[in-house]
């Protein structure tokens, strides 16, 4: 018998009933099982022990028999078996011929004849790092907002005096007149209006500094 090439990536299913086989891409794993086939073998077993309990212990050798049929005949057959599911299997698989794995269509690219370890798909890989960065990008966009609202409302800027019209100066209370300027006061984390001296947000419940 030649020898038979695609023998790394399969699993061995086949029984004393029958021979079957599962072969697998080398990249994504995913299979084919080979139609079932019967052994001959198994059925000269079967009716030799069905002989031996009908004639009570004449054919006491029957099992032994059967041993010998299947250690011989049975591998035989099962090699075969092996060579026809390698025929059957052989159309769903290609062969890259840059690193020498056997990959099922999904994992081939038939623009280049390559696998796609090899070759990847470029539209396929442009959308995959698309969605990476889109990702990412709305990661770093809600680090920066949740960051920015906190800092941004520690403390509300007033630019005039709301008592007498004073430019404010940046400080708590008014130069001219002694007023506080922030008579809003709004929650460091939400930005929700609070109440000035709360202690925590009536909105998100988080608890103010300096309250």
């Amino acid at each position: 018998m030649a020898l038979i090439k695609f023998v790394a990536n399969y699993n061995d299913l086949s029984t004393d009933n029958g021979f079957q086989f599962e072969f697998c891409c080398d990249r994504c794993g995913s299979g084919y099982q080979t139609s079932f086939q019967a052994s001959a073998t198994s059925l000269i077993s079967g009716a030799l022990s069905t002989a031996s309990s009908i004639f009570g212990g004449i054919l006491g050798g029957a099992a032994e028999v059967g041993d010998r049929v299947r250690s011989a005949t049975w591998e035989k057959a099962h090699d075969e078996a092996f060579a026809k599911a390698v025929e059957e299997a052989k159309p769903y698989f290609k062969q890259c011929r840059r690193c020498g794995h056997w990959v099922d269509d999904v994992c081939w690219n038939q623009e280049r004849g390559l696998c796609l370890d090899c070759a990847p798909d470029l539209e396929v890989e442009s959308s995959a790092a698309q969605a990476a960065a889109a990702v990412e990008d709305a990661q770093e966009t809600a680090r920066e907002v949740k960051y920015v609202q906190k800092k941004k409302f520690e403390r509300t800027v007033v630019a005039t005096c709301p008592q007498c019209g004073a430019t404010a100066g940046g400080g708590k209370f008014c130069a001219e007149c002694g007023a506080p300027l922030a008579k809003e006061k709004h929650c460091t984390e939400c930005g929700a209006k609070i109440k000035a001296g709360a202690k925590f947000c009536s909105e998100c419940g988080a608890k103010q500094g300096g309250a």
